[in-house]
């Protein structure tokens, strides 16, 4: 991020949390970790070891907000 796409962004540090959208059951289910700076990871909470993908933080803001709004179109 911050211009160069292909640095990798260290989430050593990352703390996870669930979707409040999530049932706790095991269901499908997002991980975030908004904890870091400049950067947004986002796992798949049934495959953690797998690599997240990392939005600018600026990016997944505009995105929740959109997604709040109800204005996503598929």
């Amino acid at each position: 991020m911050g211009g160069n796409a292909t640095q990798p962004v260290d989430l050593s540090a990352a703390t996870w949390r669930g979707s409040t959208y999530s049932n706790g059951s095991g269901g499908q289910c997002l991980q975030i970790a908004d904890d870091l700076p400049a950067v947004v990871p986002v796992r798949d909470s049934k495959d953690p070891g797998r690599a997240p993908l990392v939005f600018e933080s600026a990016a997944w803001s505009s995105f929740v907000t959109t997604v709040k709004r109800g204005n996503l179109s598929v």
